[in-house]
């Protein structure tokens, strides 16, 4: 369906995905040209701005994301899905990687969109993941055939409770390194720190913080300031990027640098997660999962910093709580599948004028 008027409103679904926020579109509303449609995008997120003041973004990169939405392309999904990082600062729209918060909004705007049909009080959505390829599984709360954000479940570093959104994902190792270890080595060592090259859903670097000099316990505020920290761990970033088989990473927003330390409130593991050049609040879904995954990995530095469970629920904790992550190991140890628990949150729905 699509919702215009004359000065250029863009039908738009505002929405918080786990612990991040973004507009969810789709993808008949938008430009099919891709040089057209970024335009389009930093136009309704204010970008370049770091205040984002001309636009609906949030001045943060969990605030300025971006969800496209069409009908499915292929015959195991429901709905397929575009995830867009528009930056905050710079006049740039990524598509290199996916974003498992938004995801968790997927279901609800296919069904409040009319891509999907509920079906009874629980609707599962199966989501093609554009970015990686892969298909997720969301279950959505839909009693009398209607959406329902209300319910008890409760995520760190969102306010209150909501309905929630289990997600579950399979074949996701490699999903864009083309491996889980694209080194095929659970540790290598590089500018001389060991560091855990992995790709469980997100490419991801793993590095402890004590080899920085770090606790693992600074906030967020205190790593961003820390200019001599940024420019060691982006000068890693940038080595690890090709080994990683993803070529220069310099305009890219991945590998996410991830600093482990032992958990301190009960968890799995500790991090500080850079998305990639600011410390995130939390920790993405995908990152979760790969640090997660990679506690499993004997002999890896977040292995040996962690405190694995035995029901199978990781803990991956972050400056704000922890991420609940579900591995399913086979009888080898091996990962074969992973999930977690999220919420969603319609915000608004209506009209969204860009800057001409």
């Amino acid at each position: 369906m699509t919702i215009s008027n004359d000065d250029g409103g863009i039908a738009c679904l505002w929405m918080r995905g786990g612990t991040s926020k973004g507009a969810y579109f789709l993808a008949s509303d938008l430009p099919g040209d891709r040089a057209a449609l970024d335009r389009l995008l930093l136009a309704v997120m204010g970008s370049p701005d770091p205040r984002q003041i001309d636009g609906i973004g949030g001045a943060d990169p969990l605030t300025s994301k971006v969800a496209v939405l069409s009908p499915s392309s292929r015959p195991d999904a429901d709905v397929d899905y575009l995830f867009l990082q528009v930056f905050v600062d710079q006049a740039l729209v990524s598509d290199a990687q996916g974003c498992g918060n938004i995801l968790a909004g997927v279901g609800p705007a296919a069904i409040e969109r009319g891509l999907v049909a509920a079906r009874g009080d629980e609707t599962e959505v199966r989501i093609h993941m554009r970015n990686t390829g892969e298909v997720a599984v969301a279950t959505v709360q839909t009693p009398g055939g209607r959406v329902s954000y209300r319910g008890e479940t409760r995520i760190d570093g969102v306010p209150g409770s909501h309905a929630a959104v289990p997600l579950m994902f399979t074949n996701t190792a490699g999903s864009m390194c083309g491996a889980l270890l694209p080194t095929g080595r659970a540790v290598d060592r590089v500018q001389g720190v060991d560091v855990t090259l992995i790709d469980n859903g997100m490419p991801c670097a793993i590095l402890r913080a004590s080899d920085f000099g770090l606790t693992g316990r600074e906030t967020r505020e205190a790593l961003e300031a820390d200019e001599a920290l940024k420019a060691r761990i982006e000068a890693i970033r940038l080595e690890v990027g090709p080994m990683m088989n993803l070529g220069d990473v310099r305009e890219k927003s991945v590998p996410k640098m991830t600093l482990v330390s032992p958990p301190g409130a009960g968890g799995t593991i500790s991090t500080r997660s850079f998305i990639p050049h600011r410390c995130h609040a939390t920790i993405g879904v995908f990152a979760a999962v790969s640090v997660a995954t990679a506690c499993t990995l004997e002999g890896s530095p977040a292995a040996d910093l962690a405190q694995l469970p035995e029901d199978g629920r990781f803990l991956v904790e972050h400056p704000t709580g922890a991420a609940e992550v579900l591995i399913r190991l086979d009888g080898h140890g091996a990962v074969v599948g992973a999930g977690t628990m999220r919420t969603a949150r319609k915000l608004f729905d209506g009209l969204v004028f860009p800057a001409a």
